[in-house]
């Protein structure tokens, strides 16, 4: 059997932290305060934003008292195996609650998700990570841009080889209109979605303009589900300002899943790789979508 990611060792972690926390009847306040901590530094401990030491656990197994040698030892051996969370070495460029969506996302077996504003990164080509990130000013330096392009290329690796997840992705008809960049960049977009269609672990689907006001409208979401027992499922929203939550609470996962179906449902997905590259094949240098209509009329 494969040990389980640092991303879901921690996420274990942090699970049985709170319940055996709220199984002895305690506060974060009250634990912090008899641990002499910051009461930040427990929150930031249970929201599995940071490791705990093996010393720092064993004093909080003793707190919670928690004496089961068996149980303390599975506790300590996943305190010692989410040292290592992935992409941690990007601290310089990605947020803390990017962070924790990127270990989700390289610890799922099953990733559904809707975007409607751009490409999901996990398919974009490099030109087109590049005038992304050009055109919305969050490169900054050359050397910056360059880390960010590095780590979204890093974390299209889950695509290779056999064991990776199945990728369910619902894209809004705006998200393959958009020319990110112009038809240069975006027509080997497209190409490269097209060739993802036809992946054996990626389903693409298109949700149509003609489908009017959905359920997606609301943000784009993106859903993990692990093999792992007793890992529950976590959803993930981000807004146009950067803003993001995530949420294993059932109720809040189990709404996102129910939403993702009916979008599902909605979106044409049937050989989607030919639709795409009659897209591409359509766009033109030079001109966009409302060429047409705002075109000066003919004397």
């Amino acid at each position: 059997m494969s040990t389980p990611s640092a991303a879901v060792q921690r996420l274990r972690l942090r699970t049985e932290l709170r319940r055996a926390r709220s199984q002895a009847g305690l506060t974060q306040r009250q634990v912090a305060t008899t641990m002499e901590w910051s009461p930040s530094k427990l929150i930031r401990i249970e929201a599995g934003e940071v490791a705990v030491t093996v010393n720092d656990l064993k004093a909080l197994l003793a707190e919670y008292g928690v004496t089961d040698r068996r149980r303390t030892e599975s506790l300590l051996e996943l305190a010692r195996g989410s040292r290592k969370m992935p992409f941690s070495e990007y601290r310089d460029v990605f947020s803390k609650e990017f962070l924790s969506f990127l270990a989700l996302e390289s610890s799922a077996s099953i990733i559904r998700g809707f975007h409607f504003f751009v490409i999901p990164g996990l398919f974009q080509t490099e030109e087109y990570i590049r005038a992304l990130i050009a055109r919305t000013g969050q490169g900054g330096s050359p050397e910056r841009l360059d880390r960010l392009v590095e780590a979204r290329l890093a974390r299209q690796e889950v695509l290779e080889g056999d064991d990776g997840p199945e990728l369910f992705m619902v894209l809004d008809e705006s998200v393959v209109r958009r020319q990110v960049g112009g038809p240069g960049v975006m027509r080997p977009q497209l190409e490269r979605l097209a060739e993802l269609a036809s992946h054996p672990r990626v389903t693409i689907r298109i949700l149509p303009f003609s489908v009017g006001a959905h359920q997606g409208l609301r943000g784009p979401f993106t859903l993990f589900e692990f093999s792992e027992d007793g890992m529950p499922d976590s959803v993930y929203l981000e807004n146009p300002r950067g803003e993001s939550y995530a949420s294993n609470a059932p109720e809040v996962t189990g709404k996102y899943l129910e939403a993702y179906w009916e979008l599902e449902d909605l979106a044409v997905g049937d050989d989607m790789e030919p639709v795409l590259r009659r897209i591409a094949a359509g766009l033109s240098e030079g001109s966009g979508d409302l060429a047409p209509v705002t075109a000066e009329p003919d004397d």
